[in-house]
């Protein structure tokens, strides 16, 4: 497939994992690593072959990379099962074979919606599919990152980013249930833990949050409207107006890779409505929605929705 990039991007030359790129911001967050100019390795267990437990073949990590490349980067799809620290070990040693460094880890692996029971108390929660919540929310995560840390540590300047759902101020809040709360609150603590752990070696670590975002499956499994038609999810609820694309956190991520000061973030949670301020960017609309600050403002206190002054 060609290549769409022209001129150096300012990502040019730079080694990405984004890990969970089947779909949604991790597919968005490999898709502007590319379009920066880096050669994106993405992941996930959905392809042309197989489906994983979340069901939705039409999003594959081939899919993802043809899309890396055609915005201007390198795309490379690997299928990875997180969960199996000999695959994640492969995976490692592939890019180190093949590029000798990783400069960018990005640790979106999830796929537990499936599994969450909305409206369950703790003890009343199917445990298997608790502990599978936090398998695919927790473990992933790290076994991750310990095979692929030691290949990052080796040049300085090295981004690992842990992606969640709510920035730390935010979740300060139950997000109920029980192992939904647990599995987007341990992303916040790991990017702080890594943060000490990978100062000594000139390296960052922060966790990244988007807002609302609208993915495939929000759009056409919870709300029945198409990106094009996205507004007509308000007739539902109302609080949907300040919702985003996967692009605009695609997009906080391209900025803070290319950042030559991003150790400033160093241990942050950080948001995609949050960072359009500081790095100028905006949703593809050229709206910068700042989803978290209108949920925590409007969102919890009225049952009407104002986007004005939020995007």
């Amino acid at each position: 497939m060609e290549n769409a990039q022209t001129t150096p991007g300012p990502l040019s030359g730079k080694i990405a994992l984004v890990a969970g790129a089947t779909r949604g911001a991790g597919r968005a967050m490999a898709v502007e690593l590319g379009r920066a100019g880096a050669t994106v390795y993405v992941t996930g267990r959905t392809t042309r072959a197989h489906v994983s437990e979340v069901g939705r073949s039409s999003e594959t990590i081939e899919e993802t990379a043809d899309l890396v490349t055609e915005a201007g980067g390198h795309g490379i799809a690997v299928p990875t099962d997180h969960l199996d620290p000999e695959q994640v070990r492969a995976l490692v040693d592939r890019i180190d074979a093949e590029q000798h460094r990783l400069d960018i880890l990005v640790n979106d692996i999830w796929g537990g919606d499936v599994h969450v029971e909305w409206d369950k108390k703790m003890w009343e929660h199917d445990l298997d599919k608790g502990l599978r919540i936090l398998r695919l929310g927790v473990e992933t995560h790290i076994v991750t990152s310990r095979f692929a840390l030691p290949l990052l540590i080796r040049n300085e300047g090295g981004l690992v980013v842990e992606v969640t759902d709510g920035t730390e101020e935010y979740n300060k809040r139950y997000r109920k249930p029980y192992y939904y709360d647990l599995a987007k609150a341990a992303p916040l603590r790991m990017a702080r833990a890594l943060a000490e752990e990978l100062k000594e070696y000139g390296c960052t670590a922060v966790c990244l949050s988007p807002g609302w975002l609208r993915s495939e499956a929000m759009l056409d499994t919870y709300f029945k409207v198409t990106e094009e038609h996205w507004l007509d999810g308000t007739e539902q609820n109302p609080h949907f107006a300040i919702s985003e694309t996967p692009t605009y956190v695609g997009r906080a991520l391209a900025a803070l890779a290319a950042d030559p000061d991003v150790a400033r973030w160093n241990g942050a949670s950080l948001s995609s409505g949050g960072l359009a301020k500081e790095y100028g960017f905006t949703d593809v609309d050229g709206s910068a929605p700042d989803a978290w600050r209108y949920i925590t403002e409007v969102d919890q206190e009225s049952p009407t929705a104002d986007v004005t002054g939020y995007r």
